[in-house]
């Protein structure tokens, strides 16, 4: 938001200095982004009047003038393509200082004696328009400072405001402000109702009374648009960064900047019927006051007349409706649109306009009817017409509201650390225009007007007072609490210990958005409705994340790009899964792994990772909590993984994530083109572990036996160890699977384990026959469940 400091002064003026204030406004949460001279640094220029021109004898561009300064008549060459005679310019006498350190002296051009300067605005430093002369209004005193006719010993302050604040999106609001602030009056418009002079009017239909609860259309006939801006209105548009077009354009803009409220003027007799306030038809066709086509999306709210869409609602017009020099009539509209209906919508269009800027932040829903009649006002004033009655059309129902808050003095105090006197928290409230009402000892009830539509809880109150009292009034106190340390589940790892073994074998922790590209959510979860977000930062983060991998695969992409060819990365965070209702929020431990299986030396392999090596990771992961044993790898499928290389990580039968390589057609839609493995697993149960146990170490020798097993290949090697782990008995202390083979030497259909049992008796020892025994049992086992043979 940008403003002119002299037009704020207009309505509030404190008695500090620039300086002041301009500190004042960032303490209190309007930040100040820059503040800049509205001109260049010159002096001795006054307002000239062109009195002749006539050609350069010698030069074809060039003009001889006759210039005045209200008391003498001087000669001045000049280039400039607009010089002529009648013309109020800057002139720039001899003795005159312009930007730059250029003084003006007499001057000989192609052999003519030239007397001063005529200048541009981009000379004076006033804007970068170069291509003529400023030229002045026809009724500019000539001989007057140029410095003083246009006030230019002013600044532009410009702020950068949060999102909540469109209330200050106007010099209304930033009156308010400063009033609070300072405990200063300010001056009000007095705005009076505009009496019609004639009765015609054009019929509002909202087909959509959620996302427009309340519009209000004028006609305004036998406007003269020939007529220009005044100059105080162009001035004060130039310093708001907004250029002057024309008047009626200039008066919507001006009411915009002044009050806060977006209106637009058409042409009325482009208008066919009436006004319709509809949602778009898929694919309908806009062009735009900018020039551009855009075919419209049925989520698009519209202002249109009976046969074709005239407006993007809240964001821009439509070219074959909007004012041009031939209108004679206007309509004027202002509105209310729903935050939520247009967010998003100006930039789904590649837009960004004035008025969404302020729609997505929330217009205050009771200013349309007193913007319409300050526009309609001005518009009489500066272009002369004949206005009509206000027609509106409001649906109640579907206005905001803000129920009343109640404020308490113990809450004050306990947030800003102070005590607040009475007086001073009803005083700050009411300047923001709150209705403040005793209800009690140290408690009020407060009603919060349109324009805060920020405000709805306690603490936003005790925000405001907090930052208009100021914050660097309030004590400084160091907090006090009786702190009892916390105990430590004993059965439970802690994150930090779980990234500390990630990085430790060779990850690195990335953080990603939890918000994605719904394109990139359809790739890993096809047919899968994401939740949306209502106003996203862009469009290709509109998207909540149902699963890290998608952040986490964006970042490996990044990362090949850019010649890493070994990447491990993990993240822990949350993922979302369902719409709002039943939305559920659940922490998650990912990784993402692709390159060689260790980094480049001379002692390494070159061997690329496998799924294996992964899942090594995973298993330490799990086992972590010294919880390995209760999680089972079992074959499973994922819409993001290889067919043949997934798993299904459970624990006690429950589906706790997942491990797998990328799917090729995933991998090829996201250019990846070596393998990529995938992990995710839910946090909770990762962390949750087994309380460990005390047992006395045996002092008796271990036993240990070699078993080398024929199955079928379609046998899982967990389930062979089960079957072990049962017929083993309870003094097996260890039991491994030290090979997997099949090939040359076994039957196609088979594969050979090789396994190796240890046994060990806490108080005696085992003898040959006892484990002999036992290794008979299992074989049997063996043979009976699985079909398994000794190999020989």
């Amino acid at each position: 938001m940008k403003f002119s400091e002299q037009w704020l002064r207009s309505w509030v003026s404190p008695q500090v200095s620039r300086d002041e204030l301009v500190a004042r406004l960032s303490m209190a949460g309007l930040e100040v982004d820059s503040v800049t001279p509205v001109a260049g640094a010159f002096s001795g220029v006054v307002v000239g009047e062109v009195l002749s021109t006539e050609q350069h004898p010698d030069a074809d561009k060039l003009r001889v003038c006759q210039v005045s300064n209200g008391s003498e008549t001087f000669q001045v060459v000049c280039g400039a393509p607009n010089v002529r005679p009648g013309l109020k310019i800057p002139f720039a006498m001899i003795g005159a200082e312009l930007p730059g350190d250029f003084k003006i002296k007499k001057a000989k051009l192609r052999g003519v004696e030239s007397f001063g300067m005529l200048c541009s605005a981009n000379e004076l430093q006033i804007s970068e328009d170069h291509g003529g002369l400023m030229e002045l209004a026809a009724d500019a005193p000539v001989g007057e400072d140029f410095r003083r006719y246009l006030e230019l010993d002013d600044v532009v302050i410009e702020l950068g405001l949060t999102p909540n604040r469109g209330d200050c999106l106007n010099l209304s609001g930033l009156a308010r402000e400063v009033g609070a602030l300072y405990d200063a009056p300010v001056t009000r418009l007095a705005i009076a109702p505009v009496a019609a002079s004639h009765d015609e009017v054009r019929p509002v239909e909202v087909l959509a009374p959620k996302a427009c609860p309340r519009y209000l259309g004028r006609v305004v006939r036998n406007v003269d648009l020939s007529k220009p801006t005044p100059l105080w209105m162009v001035e004060r548009l130039r310093r708001a960064d907004v250029r002057s077009i024309d008047a009626a354009v200039d008066i919507t803009n001006y009411v915009m900047l002044e009050l806060g409220q977006p209106m637009h003027a058409f042409d009325l007799a482009e208008i066919n019927g009436g006004i319709r306030v509809r949602m778009a038809e898929e694919g309908e066709k806009l062009v735009l006051l900018d020039g551009q086509e855009v075919s419209l999306r049925a989520d698009t709210l519209v202002i249109a007349d009976h046969t074709r869409a005239l407006a993007i609602a809240g964001v821009m017009g439509g070219e074959h409706s909007g004012v041009s020099d031939k209108t004679r009539d206007l309509f004027l509209e202002a509105a209310f649109f729903d935050t939520i209906a247009v967010a998003g919508k100006a930039r789904s269009y590649g837009l960004h306009t004035d008025s969404s800027h302020r729609f997505e932040r929330g217009v205050d829903w009771q200013l349309a009817r007193e913007a319409m009649e300050r526009a309609t006002a001005l518009l009489l004033e500066i272009v002369g017409g004949e206005a009509g009655p206000i027609i509106e059309s409001v649906s109640e129902a579907d206005l905001p509201s803000i129920a009343p808050i109640t404020l308490r003095a113990e809450r004050i105090a306990q947030m800003l650390g102070m005590e607040m006197d009475a007086a001073e928290v009803e005083r700050l409230l009411t300047a923001l225009g709150l209705g403040v009402t005793s209800v009690g000892q140290g408690q009020w009830k407060v009603e919060v007007p349109s324009h805060r539509f920020d405000i709805s809880l306690e603490v936003d109150l005790i925000e405001e007072l907090g930052r208009l009292y100021g914050y660097n009034r309030l004590p400084v106190r160091y907090p006090q609490a009786r702190l009892a340390p916390k105990a430590r589940a004993e059965s439970a790892v802690e994150l930090p210990a779980l990234r500390r073994l990630l990085v430790a074998r060779g990850y690195q922790e990335a953080i990603t958005y939890s918000f994605i590209d719904p394109k990139l959510f359809e790739l890993f979860n096809p047919g899968v409705q994401p939740l949306m977000l209502a106003n996203p930062i862009s469009a290709d983060m509109a998207a909540m994340r149902s699963s890290l991998w998608p952040g986490l695969v964006k970042a490996l992409q990044h990362n090949l790009n850019r010649q890493q060819s070994r990447v491990r990365l993990f993240e822990s965070g949350l993922r979302f899964v369902g719409q709002l209702e039943g939305l559920k929020q659940e922490a998650m431990l990912a990784g993402v792994v692709c390159g060689k299986r260790l980094p480049e030396a001379w002692a390494h392999g070159r061997d690329g990772v496998d799924f294996y090596d992964v899942k090594a990771d995973v298993e330490a992961l799990l086992g972590a909590a010294g919880a390995l044993d209760n999680f089972d790898f079992v074959p499973g499928e994922h819409n993001a993984l290889h067919p043949g290389q997934t798993a299904r990580i459970e624990r006690d039968g429950q589906l706790v994530g997942y491990l797998g390589a990328i799917h090729p057609e995933l991998a090829k839609a996201l250019d990846l083109d070596q393998p990529v493995y995938l992990f995710e697993l839910v946090l909770a149960e990762v962390m949750r572990g087994r309380l460990p146990k005390f047992r006395e170490l045996s002092r008796f020798p271990e036993v240990r036996r070699d078993l080398a097993l024929l199955v079928d290949r379609e046998v899982a090697a967990e389930a062979v160890l089960d079957t072990i782990r049962e017929a083993a008995g309870e003094w097996l202390t260890d039991l491994r699977l030290f090979d997997v083979y099949h090939g040359k030497g076994i039957d196609p259909l088979r594969k050979s384990l090789a396994v190796g049992l240890t046994w060990q008796h806490p108080s005696r020892t085992l003898n040959d026959d006892e484990v002999n025994t036992t290794t008979q049992n299992i074989v049997t086992s063996l043979e009976e469940r699985f079909n398994a043979t000794l190999r020989k």
